[in-house]
């Protein structure tokens, strides 16, 4: 009777430990979930920045550029593209995080080609409501690259904390998944050509 309960003893501490192994990994994975979560709300926060600044941006150029008609559509019609690509839902959509990353990058190519327009009108460059536009999408510019840096190691942390064992099976059996990561438009691994 005693070595009954000696086995017993032995298999419920077992359990226990099992238990207890287990419930540290889902609370490891759900709070390096939330990090993830929390890096891709200031992802989000920056890009609704740019999106706001845009219309001002636009509205400021139209002013002095009204006959650039072509690229304000351009502009407006990427920023209402970029803006319906915004959705918590692409960090577990590779489809979805493929597109937002194209939208996004879509916009940044139209806003580049309405800085060039804006090249063309010395009185634009000089107002003082342009150049504060102009400062404030720079500086959101650069926030966007650092949140998604941000993104990007929470992300990995995240990716590589639901491979390991025994996270993976705590992970398989509460749908944890791997996230995605904000890779750099193709265009970018060619190096520009500079002649003179």
């Amino acid at each position: 009777m005693k070595k009954i309960w000696i086995v017993l003893l032995v298999i419920l501490g077992v359990v226990f430990f099992a238990a207890l192994s287990l419930a540290g990994a889902y609370n490891t994975l759900v709070k390096m979930d939330e990090g993830v979560n929390q890096a891709w709300a200031q992802v989000e926060n920056v890009y609704q920045r740019r999106l706001d600044l845009i219309p001002n941006l636009v509205e400021t150029v139209k002013g002095y550029a009204a006959h650039e008609n072509s690229t304000f559509v351009e502009v407006t019609e990427a920023r209402s593209r970029a803006a319906g690509s915004l959705s918590r839902e692409a960090i577990n959509d590779p489809k979805r995080f493929a597109e937002l990353e194209a939208s996004q990058g879509a916009l940044s190519s139209a806003l580049s080609r309405l800085l060039v327009v804006v090249e063309k009108y010395p009185d634009l460059k000089a107002n003082e409501n342009f150049l504060s536009l102009q400062a404030q999408l720079e500086g959101t510019e650069n926030r966007i690259s650092v949140e998604r840096g941000r993104f990007n190691e929470a992300a990995q942390a995240f990716n590589t904390t639901v491979r390991q064992f025994p996270q993976s099976l705590v992970g398989a059996m509460f749908g944890f998944h791997a996230k995605e990561y904000f890779k750099s438009q193709p265009e970018a691994r060619n190096a520009p050509v500079v002649k003179f």
